[in-house]
């Protein structure tokens, strides 16, 4: 038990404290005797066992919440690795099982605690693991800072060029990447070093994020699995530009990946914002295509830099394998009934259910682009039991009257905030037999579950998927059923 006075427990104050549990969202969880009372910290990215340096944030009467500054001793769970070790994979050292374990666990009380499931123990079907646990992921995102965070010396360096990832909770200083992380491309991160001696070199700045000024921001990098090609932007700023050597990076970049680089793109960013593009932000294509290529369960897809597509393909194979199994399970399907897959955006899953099932299809999302590009997608594929409409859920079986009655399923991936409580009336109000939800955010399922039990909706089956190794990061898809009208 870490035990401590009143006075220490201030906003500001740093303890060192020993992390007992985890909690919900890769939370470590230490037991603090203060004074007379007992009150939980919880300080993110830690793990039980580990002894660590916490700085609090939000003191609250029963709990606090602390940013981790500095791990002290590790846990024995943990192993060695030979991964630089980064904020953003803060679980790195932490045998998969081990992660699997805490996950699965806190998961389930989540859904007990929020969505107030009280038999999720019953109702829980299955934990579906990545394939890989490694060197996962087909986008990385790296950023170019002035500011950089010394692992050795446990503190930040100004006057420095970083190229690395953002440190986790800030937005102005960067970890140099010097050696592979374990999540990306092996052969890249590598040689990620060369890449920013060589941009170094050219004597331009990198971005300095407080002063707002600088050259290079950002690295941007797409991997498809299929044919293992690169595609890289490099975003910066208009400031210098007059002497950057355009062809000189692309063939340093050539001469470095070789065959394997697909497209180069180069955009300029004078945003004072922290992102890498903005929607208005033109590109210039210096070598190639602005195209990759991947397969998902034998489908083809074209992915630009632009274009959302999945970070790890190979789990989202499983992923989507398990949404066509609980629209298929138990249910047969007529000529006339269809499947409605909501907030379709490209209409990745439609075009697998249409595929690999025969089954009518009907892809709905607001964002007109979006549904271009699943009729391209769709074309491409050669689905043909599948059609696209660019419209509101609350609205579309007024404008398309001929659905009403048909749908027998619902698809619903929405964004990580959630569905609001009126357009899950919206859907609700569609009638549909059962309703597949896949959800990035526990949480927002969690609290929507009441809200459907309301609307006339049961759970009565949930599976986890973890997508993203080595992080706190949990999917769930989820099988209602429709218990009144």
């Amino acid at each position: 038990m870490n035990t401590y006075t009143p006075q220490e427990i201030k906003k500001g104050n740093i303890l060192e404290i020993e992390i007992e549990d985890m909690a919900f969202g890769g939370k470590g969880l230490a037991k603090l005797q203060v004074g007379e009372s007992k009150i939980v910290m919880f300080v993110s990215n830690t793990i039980p066992g580990q002894k660590v340096k916490a700085r609090i944030f939000k003191k609250r009467k029963k709990h606090l919440e602390g940013k981790l500054i500095e791990i002290v001793s590790p846990s024995p769970e943990e192993v060695k690795m030979d991964f630089q070790p980064i904020s953003g994979a803060p679980y790195l050292t932490l045998p998969v099982e081990k992660q699997r374990e805490y996950k699965q666990r806190t998961t389930i009380e989540q859904f007990r605690r929020i969505g107030k499931v009280v038999n999720i123990e019953e109702l829980f079907d299955n934990y579906i693991e990545s394939p890989a646990s490694f060197h996962y992921r087909n986008k990385m995102e790296y950023a170019f800072s002035t500011i950089r965070y010394d692992f050795e010396q446990h503190e930040t360096l100004d006057d420095e060029f970083a190229l690395g990832f953002k440190r986790r909770g800030t937005w102005w200083i960067v970890e140099s990447l010097d050696k592979d992380s374990g999540l990306f491309d092996e052969e890249f991160e590598n040689k990620l070093k060369e890449v920013r001696d060589y941009l170094e070199k050219t004597g331009l700045p990198a971005w300095h994020p407080p002063k707002k000024h600088g050259f290079y921001r950002y690295l941007t990098v797409r991997k498809s699995f299929s044919n293992n090609h690169l595609l890289l932007n490099l975003t910066t700023s208009a400031t210098g530009l007059v002497h950057f050597d355009k062809h000189a990076f692309v063939d340093f970049v050539l001469g470095l990946f070789g065959k394997r680089v697909a497209g180069i793109l180069h955009t300029i960013n004078d945003s004072l914002g922290e992102r890498s593009h903005n929607d208005e932000n033109e590109y210039e294509m210096l070598f190639g295509e602005n195209l990759i290529q991947e397969n998902l369960l034998g489908l083809s897809f074209e992915v630009s830099m632009q274009s959302f597509f999945q970070t790890n393909p190979k789990s989202a194979e499983r992923l989507y394998s398990k949404v066509i199994e609980y629209v298929m399970e138990g249910t047969v399907y007529s000529e006339e009934d269809t499947v409605m897959d909501l907030f379709c955006g490209t209409g990745t899953i439609g075009q697998l259910i249409s595929k690999k099932t025969g089954v009518q299809v009907i892809g709905v999302d607001i964002v007109s682009e979006a549904i271009e590009n699943a009729k391209e997608n769709a074309k491409r594929n050669n689905v043909e039991t599948a059609k696209w409409f660019a419209a509101d859920v609350g609205k579309f079986l007024t404008q398309y009257p001929q659905y009403a009655g048909k749908i027998k399923t619902i698809v619903l991936d929405p964004p990580r905030g959630g569905i609001a409580p009126k357009t899950l009336l919206k859907v609700s109000q569609i009638n549909a037999q059962r309703i597949v939800y896949v959800s990035c955010n526990p949480a927002t399922q969690s609290r929507d579950i009441e809200v459907l039990k309301e609307n006339g909706y049961a759970l009565v089956k949930i599976s986890f998927v973890d997508q993203f190794p080595h992080t706190a990061h949990i999917e769930t898809i989820a099988i209602f059923e429709k218990t009144k009208n």
